[in-house]
């Protein structure tokens, strides 16, 4: 048994040592991944924007791309990790591009919350070149990717999710394979969507007990020991919106806006009526138009209070804390 394992691990090093691994796109969730794959022994090489965001990366051993280009050449395995779909069509396009770097047979992981159509382009594009897509969004926050446990919806073919899987395994265990190409894309969107919607919801039903007369932290109290509260979900408000913790942002609301919008996207395209969730949109824009683009994703349910004569939740964290330990 001894020897078997012994085995195992030679030939997972052997891989690793083999397999070099691109990585374009250190920001807040992308350093993380980095760091992860370093520490499991890959061999990297990375772009950004700026290189000062790589600076970590290249102080561990990887090396640094001055184009996407030389990173999809140089590199087995290709992870992007960017905010918005835009950023991920400029670093995929021209002569400078990663399609112009990638050749047959190579994988790229796109870890960003896409548009569905701009991986579907990607995807007919990639196939005519004999190169994989993986469309892997990521749930969780930066502090999930440091401690190894976001979670990857992947959509694509499964034999480039398995050649994938090592690297994926290597930030994080939790990489779930969804079907075809684009179904990790409407696996996070959906996710997402619920969220907001849930999170509005949430505030809708909380206003009204405060306007009728219940103070807000037992009723918050007695909501997470009803029958919905014990799957907890009330606690989804517990860190930004309660202790009005909005600044600064966890998640910024302009991408929240952005996953909404795409959610949104998704549900006209298919003739799918979204009418709550729509209502939900429509005050993250509020929002948005308020100048609010960099403050929390929560910030935008302080409008549901503002409508309702009521003041934002100025609850302390302590108190919140307390309830969340006593039941």
């Amino acid at each position: 048994m001894e020897l078997e394992i012994a085995l195992n691990a030679r030939k997972d090093n052997a891989m690793k040592n083999a397999m070099k691994v691109g990585f374009v796109g250190l920001g807040s969730m992308g350093r993380g991944m980095v760091a992860n794959l370093q520490k499991a022994g890959y061999q990297l090489v990375v772009n950004d924007l700026s290189q000062a965001a790589a600076v970590d990366a290249i102080a561990a051993g990887a090396m640094w791309a001055e184009t996407p280009r030389e990173v999809a050449e140089d590199a087995d395995l290709v992870f992007t990790s960017l905010p918005m779909p835009a950023d991920v069509q400029a670093v995929s396009a021209g002569t400078d591009g990663l399609i112009a770097g990638l050749s047959e047979g190579k994988v790229w992981v796109d870890t960003s919350t896409n548009d569905l159509d701009v991986i579907r382009e990607l995807h007919g594009i990639l196939v005519q070149k004999k190169v994989y897509l993986l469309d892997a969004p990521i749930g969780g926050s930066p502090h999930n990717t440091v401690r190894g446990d976001i979670i990857f919806w992947v959509g694509g073919e499964e034999r480039a999710f398995q050649l994938a899987k090592p690297a994926l395994d290597a930030i994080s265990e939790n990489a779930l394979f969804v079907g075809e190409c684009g179904s990790g894309t409407i696996t996070k969107l959906v996710q997402n969507m619920f969220s907001l919607a849930l999170l509005s919801v949430q505030i809708e039903c909380l206003s009204m007990g405060v306007k009728a007369g219940v103070d807000m932290l037992p009723l918050w109290k007695a909501l997470r020991q009803g029958r919905l509260g014990q799957m907890r979900t009330f606690d989804l408000i517990s860190a930004g919106f309660l202790p009005n913790k909005l600044d600064p942002a966890k998640f910024f609301l302009k991408l929240a806006e952005k996953d909404a919008r795409l959610a949104l996207q998704i549900g006209r395209s298919n003739r799918v009526p979204m009418k709550l969730c729509s209502a939900v949109h429509q005050d993250m824009l509020e929002a948005l138009n308020r100048g609010w683009e960099m403050r929390d994703a929560q910030s935008f349910l302080e409008l549901q209070m503002e409508r309702s004569g009521l003041p934002p939740s100025f609850l302390t964290q302590e108190e919140v804390d307390a309830v969340k330990e006593s039941t």
